[in-house]
């Protein structure tokens, strides 16, 4: 090999050492995260269906009796402000919901995220997307959101971008839940995939939240 093959090869591996890997949180991570889905299948019968959630494994069963339509991660709330446990029914499902207290005021191309207490004087302000919600108690839901693997809600239940429009069309106002430590689903179908922990991935700009970008960030949701 001459000197010219060995100072292409050296700039080569420098170049590749310098590029950002492909898991890093800003490249393949988000990529991953991007691509990430579960199958999911429609029911025999809608008014069988039932959702089991599992906080210690942080994970959503729906169930039609013994068979599982979707088994999916969820993120839960934390210690100090914890999802809570029980017996539920869906009651209300909203689409395109947004948070009435927290969200971004924007004024013209600045974009800042804040309580609508702390609002600027002169700024607009739109609340926090939660798409697809599933009101299960007031003021708490299923609701697109970073998934990661840890708890870290205020108490309501993310979903994954890809997953949550299933979750939604599998469930109805009147669907029950079940929310408990654990599941015995846990063992059965709980070891599943998981997505790119979203903690340090790269959040969306303020944009896609103050407008409905974020209401259609997700595949198309098919079925088995």
């Amino acid at each position: 090999m001459n000197r010219k093959h060995i100072y292409s090869l050296a700039a080569a591996i420098v170049a590749a050492m310098l590029m950002p890997s492909c898991t890093s949180s800003g490249g393949g991570g988000l990529a991953a995260y991007h691509a990430y889905d579960r199958p999911a299948k429609l029911p025999k019968n809608p008014n069988n269906v039932g959702v089991k959630v599992s906080l210690s494994k942080q994970r959503a069963y729906v169930m039609e009796g013994s068979d599982c339509l979707l088994a999916m991660p969820v993120s839960v709330g934390t210690a100090a402000k914890p999802t809570p446990k029980g017996n539920f029914r869906i009651f209300n499902k909203v689409e395109k919901k947004r948070a009435n207290s927290h969200g971004y005021a924007h004024n013209g191309s600045n974009i800042k995220q804040t309580m609508l207490s702390k609002k600027p004087a002169g700024w607009s302000f739109k609340g926090t997307p939660l798409p697809y919600w599933c009101e299960f108690k007031p003021n708490y839901g299923f609701h697109t959101g970073w998934i990661k693997h840890h708890p870290c809600t205020h108490g309501c239940i993310r979903m994954h971008e890809n997953l949550s429009p299933k979750f939604f069309r599998l469930v109805k106002v009147g669907t029950p839940v079940n929310i408990a430590y654990s599941q015995p689903e846990d063992a059965t179908h709980g070891n599943i995939p998981l997505p790119p922990d979203s903690g340090p991935l790269p959040d969306y700009a303020g944009s896609m939240y103050v407008g409905d970008g974020y209401f259609t960030r997700h595949k198309t949701p098919t079925f088995q």
